[in-house]
């Protein structure tokens, strides 16, 4: 039996570990982004231009699952009205039925999720129940979010 020289030991161990490494690597899957989850958190009451309205406030229970980088200015992607530097990701809440009750598109984090609302007048009976969208405007990707009742 030959033996082998210590310098093609030594890149054959070299070898052995990028394989190893590069192995282990593929084989963890990127995270995955979860779905939002959403409870209302309060309402508050105002007044705008002469009306009564009542907000209605949200968070998103799970948003620190969500990169900061959705969050992102993105100026290369299309604008929001005049914003030029929306966000990569836009946040729009609907009604129960999908009727689009308002939107954001100018968040800088994912904290930020803990600030969504809408509004109506005081008075004007809410949809029973809301739901939240996020659409990463980067990947062409939608996360819709579990329904939330619109009462405390």
């Amino acid at each position: 039996m030959r033996t082998q020289s210590p310098r093609f030991v030594a890149q054959l161990l070299v070898c052995l570990v990028l394989i190893a490494v590069s192995t282990a690597s593929a084989s963890t899957p990127p995270p995955s982004t979860p779905n939002p989850v959403i409870s209302l958190a309060y309402q508050e009451f105002y007044e705008a231009n002469g009306k009564s309205l009542v907000r209605f406030r949200y968070h998103v229970e799970n948003f620190a699952e969500f990169p900061d980088s959705m969050f992102a200015a993105a100026p290369a992607l299309p604008p929001c009205g005049k914003n030029l530097k929306a966000s990569r990701t836009w946040v729009d809440l609907y009604d129960q039925a999908g009727k689009r009750l308002q939107g954001f598109c100018a968040f800088g984090k994912a904290s930020d999720l803990n600030s969504i609302w809408f509004a109506l007048e005081e008075g004007v009976v809410p949809p029973s129940w809301i739901y939240i969208e996020l659409t990463d405007r980067q990947t062409s990707t939608k996360f819709k979010s579990n329904l939330a009742e619109t009462s405390l």
